[in-house]
């Protein structure tokens, strides 16, 4: 059996925002790699904050493509999700957020 050979992915979003608690506490990590054709091939947003949720490592929501396919983190439930585009999903996520960040 032949191993499909894998194309480079290079990380070009690597963020990450402590919040003060007075905006609520916890941590935003935004991460993304593309491909060498510039297309965004993996991602990882997550608010991450313990004193709110202690499952799924901290991560209050979140989206990510881990395990080959689009699904939504949100208080240690993940669900699959619908893509259109990282950009769409960075723009929702930022949305949601708001509820949670003061």
């Amino acid at each position: 059996m032949k191993k499909k050979k894998m194309q480079p992915f290079f990380k070009v979003i690597n963020e990450r925002y402590n919040l003060p608690k007075s905006k609520g506490g916890g941590v935003i990590k935004i991460e993304a790699w593309e491909d060498s054709s510039g297309i965004v091939v993996k991602y990882n947003i997550a608010y991450i904050n313990y004193s709110l949720c202690q499952e799924d490592n901290g991560r209050v929501l979140g989206y990510d493509n881990a395990h080959d396919y689009h699904h939504k983190h949100f208080f240690g439930k993940i669900s699959p999700i619908a893509f259109i585009s990282y950009e769409k999903r960075v723009a929702q996520f930022e949305k949601d957020i708001k509820e949670y960040i003061q």
